[in-house]
């Protein structure tokens, strides 16, 4: 992580773009609702990989990736990779059975869980306004959590996969596109495996439907840009800072379930929205007091 201005600058806009497009991705992957979720998740790392190739090739890093991907660095992004694979899939999953309201719960809670890990691991230090602004988020998360029914479970794993993944992908030694290629590659065996399966069953969603077609090799794009632009952000940025960037994907996501999708809002889910966006700008403010003032000069 970089305390300079220009990085932290960069870092922020990286982040923001990479949290809209999360907290719009519903609207993308119910264009693709006639796919099975495991077959979106496969063709999502196919396609995926084949973007990366290209454009590692077209720099001329391969060479270079290859050489960092190893030991460590390798045993490490198999766990990314792992951790982002079934978080793809239950994300997908529950944007497709109705459930975007606990996807958003899930990736409310995700911030929180960053600032903790930052606290916790990697010895960042807040403010006691932030540590109360966290709190106050907290106490939204809860009644999310108590009014969610029973798909909370959607939520709790969505939260503590992405959160683990961002926090290996922050300290790995590797750079944002050497990381996502290496991950990929790691899951290509196993999507060619479940689009091979579908195919062989008269399941396969690809080559049916242009239209459907199109859309799943975009899926490399709408999968690769946010989650580069989120490892390179998570590398400039206080993972606290990450933290509070998060909450702009499921406030979309949350908008969209109640005013596109239709899912029912109860009170305590709407109160639980005014406590968390309370808790976002005392965390906010808080961070630019408490920022030097060549940094808020900047």
């Amino acid at each position: 992580m970089s305390d300079h201005p220009a990085s932290t600058r960069t870092g922020l806009l990286l982040g923001v773009g990479a949290f809209v497009c999360w907290g719009l991705l519903p609207l993308y992957l119910h264009l693709l609702d006639p796919v099975p979720a495991l077959q979106v998740l496969a063709y999502r790392v196919i396609f995926s990989l084949l973007l990366l190739v290209a454009i590692v090739v077209a720099l001329g890093r391969g060479r270079a990736i290859l050489e960092r991907a190893r030991g460590r660095t390798l045993a490490l992004l198999t766990a990314t990779a792992l951790l982002i694979a079934v978080n793809w899939f239950v994300y997908i999953w529950s944007v497709q059975n109705g459930h975007v309201l606990e996807a958003s719960l899930g990736y409310f809670i995700n911030p929180l869980l960053n600032v903790l890990l930052g606290v916790a691991v990697l010895r960042e230090r807040i403010t006691r306004v932030q540590a109360g602004a966290v709190a106050i988020a907290g106490v939204g998360v809860v009644l999310l959590a108590l009014d969610g029914g029973g798909a909370l479970w959607i939520s709790l794993v969505l939260a503590v996969t992405f959160g683990l993944y961002g926090l290996i992908r922050k300290v790995v030694a590797i750079d944002a596109l050497g990381g996502l290629l290496i991950e990929t590659a790691l899951l290509l065996l196993p999507a060619i495996a479940i689009v091979g399966w579908a195919h062989a069953h008269g399941s396969g969603a690809f080559g049916q439907n242009t239209r459907i077609d199109v859309l799943l090799v975009l899926a490399g794009a709408v999968t690769a840009a946010p989650l580069l632009m989120f490892a390179a952000a998570a590398r400039r940025l206080r993972y606290a800072t990450v933290g509070l960037l998060q909450y702009i994907g499921p406030t979309l996501q949350f908008l969209e379930a109640v005013l596109i999708f239709g899912e029912p809002l109860r009170p305590a889910q709407l109160l639980s929205f005014a406590l968390i966006w309370t808790a976002c700008a005392l965390y906010a403010v808080a961070g630019w007091r408490a920022a030097p003032a060549a940094g808020r000069d900047a």
